[in-house]
């Protein structure tokens, strides 16, 4: 367990003792409404679906809150959003938001977010034709390979998985080093994987087209789009759990080991791959109050709130706290501590 993960239980176990003295930051049902601007993710993705529910629940539920969803580039983007103020929540995916706070690249500097929920668990998608040439991730050595959007976060795990498979392009030897003084071999550069930067969309388009080899995608199970290209072009989803470890030891247990299961997207056996947590985030001037009502219609809602995103998810709040290194907004601890009791 990391040090932050200690610190998160410590607090949430310490029972209601805190919850009166921030009660007087509650927005309760009177007062101006509170307009929260939330970024998402492209038009048609699950986060801009998540983000149009969770603005309905929201208007359906008396609070004095609005949602108002904006339609983004998704994880990386919208992180550098909520640094910048244009908006107050977003919806990022777990890796990326650790290096926010971290100020790990692409992000200058440390950003201030805060989580409110880890809200669901995105499934690392890498698909190719199944009667092309390309059976494992060494495969996509010198193809074209659509590895998401730009500011994205599948654009993330992507890199960080070609990273790992020694496709990046970094020169690695040709052989082992021989001893001094004789020379060490000469390195031999890496065919690199061809990467373009597609929306799911156009990903799925070029896929179909022949005009990419594989496609990398992070989402939910069943993506639609990806469920809707199965059923005309027979694919084949490469197993990724062995990298699994690999970016789990170099970035931390933001990555997890998951698996798709036998029968989606028509598997006739499972597929281990790489999960990855998506986490409702707040700058942390938003009211507490306001935090907990909009948590409060979260955890009333999320069947609604995840049905269009992903299949068989549950939220709970022993698993909605586990953010890693991105810290729990105050709002978000008095809210847990009284579910906690």
């Amino acid at each position: 367990m990391t040090s932050a993960e200690t610190t998160r239980r410590r607090v949430l176990g310490a029972g209601l003792g805190a919850l009166a003295a921030v009660s007087a930051g509650c927005s309760g049902n009177s007062g101006p409404v509170r307009r929260l601007r939330l970024a998402t993710g492209p038009e048609g993705g699950p986060y801009n679906a998540f983000g149009q529910a969770l603005a309905q629940a929201v208007a359906a539920s008396g609070h004095r809150i609005e949602i108002v969803p904006v339609s983004t580039a998704a994880s990386v983007d919208n992180l550098r959003r909520l640094a910048d103020g244009s908006v107050e929540l977003a919806l990022a995916m777990g890796d990326v938001a650790g290096d926010a706070v971290l100020g790990r690249e692409p992000f200058p500097r440390p950003t201030a977010a805060t989580a409110l929920a880890r809200v669901y668990v995105n499934y690392t998608h890498l698909l190719v034709p199944a009667d092309g040439p390309v059976r494992s991730v060494g495969d996509l050595a010198g193809r074209p390979v659509a590895v998401g959007a730009p500011g994205s976060g599948v654009q993330v795990v992507a890199e960080r998985l070609l990273r790992a498979a020694g496709l990046s392009g970094a020169p690695v030897s040709a052989s082992a080093p021989t001893p001094a003084p004789a020379p060490a071999p000469t390195p031999v550069p890496v065919p690199t994987a061809d990467e373009r930067q597609l929306g799911l969309a156009a990903s799925v388009d070029a896929l179909r087209e022949g005009s990419v080899a594989a496609l990398f995608w992070s989402g939910g199970v069943p993506t639609p789009a990806l469920a809707d290209l199965a059923r005309e072009l027979p694919l084949r989803f490469l197993p990724l759990d062995a990298q699994a470890g690999v970016l789990r030891e170099r970035y931390g247990p933001v990555y997890s080991p998951v698996t798709l299961p036998a029968g989606v997207y028509g598997l006739t056996e499972p597929v281990g791959t790489i999960g990855v947590g998506n986490y409702l985030l707040a700058r942390a001037d938003v009211p507490q109050g306001v935090v907990r009502d909009l948590l409060q219609v979260v955890f009333d809602r999320w069947r609604d709130l995840l049905r269009e995103v992903t299949a068989g998810a549950r939220l709970e709040p022993r698993f909605a706290i586990s953010t890693g290194e991105v810290p729990l907004h105050p709002g978000a601890v008095t809210y847990y501590r009284s579910v906690y009791g």
